[in-house]
């Protein structure tokens, strides 16, 4: 993430991983700050065997789409709803990459989409993790189908 900060949405793709017991890390990296730092954790990212980056921004929110620019790995970017405009900044910057630098962009202050769409991306090559997932989807079907259930009861 770009500031420590910005954990109070990103904490959310944190919880995810580990509740899928998927191993990660958590990193404060500034895209303007530390700039080395960025290009450094980018480049040694595939070989400190990282297979998938979430990179979460507010603001100008540049941290996802330069650690994609450095990276070949898969990356995530959260737009991290500031103060102003909403987050609609953030949104933009990480969205708006130009050809041939991709980042997949989940929703303002998305992190614990960012979270699930990594485990997905990670179950593509351990099926184990994949059934997790499927675990997963399968208990919001039953969360909804009760809470249809006690709205019925209700009226």
């Amino acid at each position: 993430m770009g500031s420590d900060s910005d954990w109070r949405v990103m904490s959310d793709a944190s919880q995810i991983l580990s509740d899928f017991t998927v191993p990660h890390e958590v990193e404060v990296v500034s895209a303007h700050r530390t700039p080395d730092k960025l290009l450094r954790y980018g480049r040694e990212a595939r070989a400190r065997g990282l297979r998938v980056i979430i990179a979460g921004a507010g603001g100008a929110a540049h941290l996802p789409g330069m650690l994609a620019s450095v990276t070949s790995l898969p990356v995530i970017g959260v737009p991290v709803q500031l103060a102003t405009l909403e987050g609609l900044d953030s949104l933009l910057s990480i969205v708006q990459m130009p050809a041939g630098i991709p980042v997949a962009t989940v929703s303002i202050n998305g992190a614990k989409n960012a979270g699930l769409l990594a485990a997905r991306i990670l179950g593509a090559a351990d099926d184990r993790l994949a059934d997790r997932v499927e675990q997963y989807a399968q208990s919001l079907e039953v969360q909804v189908e009760e809470k249809n259930r006690r709205l019925k009861e209700s009226l």
